[in-house]
């Protein structure tokens, strides 16, 4: 087994889409699933944005890096914008192998802090990000109504100084 994390390319596009269409669920996400061809990749979301996995020459899965607020007080801080395994390819270590490549992703463009949200209830990838690492900042307590419950925001960081 051979897991390989670089940088994501243009011809990537569809196999991401289509470990998006699978992964997306109210457990990672409160917003609503793309469309059907919705473009992976746009004006906010270019391939350099990405570091995909690929296990055994195939692409299993990604993790984006974002800018958080855009604005000079905050240019230290990067943000996980998402991380997603092919069902087929989970409980292999991809997640973890690809926060950790975020994570020094981040390092290596300067950062000083790494954040991201994640749902309360998700707790799979709570579990990868605090192996990797990261610690609770913070919890929006029932900040998004997902299927008639309440489900917390939480709020997690990685200290890169």
């Amino acid at each position: 087994m051979t897991i390989t994390i670089r940088i994501a390319r243009a011809e990537d596009e569809a196999a991401l889409a289509k470990i998006d269409e699978r992964t997306w669920t109210s457990v990672v996400s409160p917003a609503p699933p793309p469309p059907p061809g919705t473009p992976f990749f746009g004006e906010d979301a270019a391939p350099a944005d990405f570091l995909v996995a690929e296990h055994d020459g195939v692409v299993a899965g990604y993790v984006r890096l974002a800018e958080g607020f855009g604005i000079p007080a905050h240019s230290h801080v990067l943000v996980i914008g998402g991380l997603a395994v092919a069902p087929d390819r989970q409980r292999l270590g991809i997640g973890r192998q690809l926060v950790d490549a975020a994570v020094a992703a981040a390092r290596q463009r300067g950062a000083r802090k790494l954040t991201l949200r994640v749902l309360g209830h998700n707790t799979g990838a709570r579990r990868i990000y605090e192996r990797c690492g990261f610690v609770t900042e913070g919890v929006l307590r029932g900040e998004f109504r997902i299927g008639g419950q309440d489900v917390d925001d939480v709020l997690m960081a990685h200290s890169l100084a």
